[in-house]
């Protein structure tokens, strides 16, 4: 009776529990860490440094809600947002009309790509038709294999990518002004 009691509270301390507060320097909650990709060569390694590496998380292939194929790689080197969405989300639904706005006014500066998950993919082309947001590419992440390697578990939420490598993921939902501001920032 005392070993699983013990197995219990090692694994409550582990898992962390308790509503500790999250160490200085931690991100707020619903935000992760920015991740920088590595431009140098690994140690021991002899290979020249790469001029522009391509940051783990956009080591990827995906398909499009059109049947097309994705290469994460592609957003490598320049600024880019992804929006993790899912067609039944009253907040998704809500935010789609201003988001494409912003899309819009930054076409050519920040590459926008949308991440669907939880539902059918018939339900993610209607989404993208009925709300407005066909003005860029969205992925049909079925399986939420994408959403799993950016940490989101709450939608909408956004990744954003800047030229540099650095991947900031926002696991809440922004208001229109809040994503506007980022956007700003990656354009520069």
């Amino acid at each position: 009776m005392r070993r699983p009691a013990l197995v219990l509270a090692a694994l409550l301390l582990l898992a962390g529990c308790g509503g500790t507060p999250a160490p200085a320097g931690q991100p707020e909650p619903g935000t992760t860490a920015a991740t920088t990709a590595s431009t140098s060569p690994a140690a021991g390694s002899s290979a020249p440094a790469a001029t522009a590496a391509v940051p783990e998380k956009l080591q990827f292939t995906a398909m499009t809600v059109d049947g097309k194929d994705f290469r994460g790689d592609s957003l490598a080197g320049k600024p880019a947002v992804l929006w993790f969405w899912a067609p039944w989300c009253p907040n998704c639904q809500r935010e789609a009309a201003g988001l494409a706005e912003i899309a819009k006014a930054n076409d050519g500066k920040v590459t926008f790509v949308g991440v669907a998950a939880q539902d059918r993919l018939e339900a993610m082309r209607d989404f993208v038709q009925k709300r407005g947001v066909g003005g860029f590419t969205h992925l049909a992440d079925t399986e939420a294999a994408l959403w799993k390697r950016f940490g989101v578990t709450y939608q909408p939420s956004y990744a954003f990518i800047s030229a540099d490598g650095t991947i900031e993921t926002q696991t809440k939902q922004l208001s229109k002004d809040a994503l506007a501001a980022k956007v700003a920032g990656l354009a520069g």
